[in-house]
């Protein structure tokens, strides 16, 4: 695959993870609770793209209309018409790429914590292009980006005091409730507070795995039955020992061949 968007799709570590947090200064329940509402914390798509959602209604707002009756699927003052994720939001994107380059990467919200392209600025990127490079680099660059805007744009407070509903406001939007983001925030924290957060080992192979066509359920970082089965396919394709447990050598061969990956 030829694209500017894919990249080696590197996921979270616990050094982006530590560098995160030390600068929102809360706990990594809080910050899952996020990521897991935005994102269900997956911060790339199959394809080693990083997430996105293309918002017609940002891109009519931000090109004063201009594009709104040549091209309404594209630009449109209403939210919505989002269709299928993955691939389709970047046909999307393209095609406004295509009227207005640098609105068109404005309107899409990126990365694990779906940091909306006009916030770059909050961000710490110089411009919207570097924003997306950064995006496109590795979870950790874009968790990053997440917690810098965070802490510029003030829901950093909110979320500090575990405030959801006035942190679905500040992060979300006004109209917040319509898609009960608050209360899945509550919920989410509730259970990373309870079952703890994601083993991040485990969530790099689960990753790792699908890039490389494999099934391992959910990405949630826990080694369950699917996440196992799809671990020993691949260990029995590369000829290694089949392992209960992930150790360092599937791991790092697991990254061996996603960097072989064709970019």
């Amino acid at each position: 695959m030829s694209d500017e968007f894919v990249s080696h799709g590197i996921v979270l570590d616990d050094e982006g993870m530590a560098q995160a947090l030390d600068v929102l200064k809360v706990g990594a329940a809080e910050l899952w609770s996020v990521l897991s509402v935005e994102t269900s914390g997956v911060g790339f798509f199959s394809d080693r793209r990083p997430k996105i959602l293309y918002e017609q209604h940002v891109f009519s707002r931000l090109t004063a209309h201009k594009f709104d009756a040549s091209n309404p699927d594209i630009s449109n003052p209403k939210a919505g018409n989002y269709g299928a994720t993955g691939s389709h939001q970047y046909d999307r994107l393209l095609a406004a790429m295509k009227l207005n380059r640098e609105v068109a990467l404005q309107s899409a919200s990126w990365g694990v914590g779906q940091t909306m392209g006009f916030n770059f600025a909050d961000t710490g990127a110089s411009s919207v292009e570097d924003m997306v490079e950064r995006m496109t680099r590795a979870e950790n660059d874009q968790l990053l980006c997440t917690a810098t805007q965070m802490a510029k744009n003030g829901s950093i407070n909110a979320l500090r005091a575990r405030d959801w509903t006035n942190f679905a406001r500040n992060y979300n939007g006004p109209n917040f409730a319509v898609n009960n983001y608050d209360a899945r925030l509550r919920a989410a924290f509730n259970s990373f507070s309870f079952g703890g957060t994601p083993d991040l080992k485990v969530r790099a192979a689960q990753n790792y795995l699908i890039y490389l066509g494999y099934f391992p359920g959910t990405v949630d970082g826990i080694l369950g039955k699917r996440t196992r089965d799809a671990m020993n396919l691949f260990q029995a394709k590369e000829a290694m020992p089949e392992t209960m447990t992930l150790d360092d050598g599937t791991l790092e061969r697991l990254i061996l061949r996603v960097n072989a990956l064709p970019l």
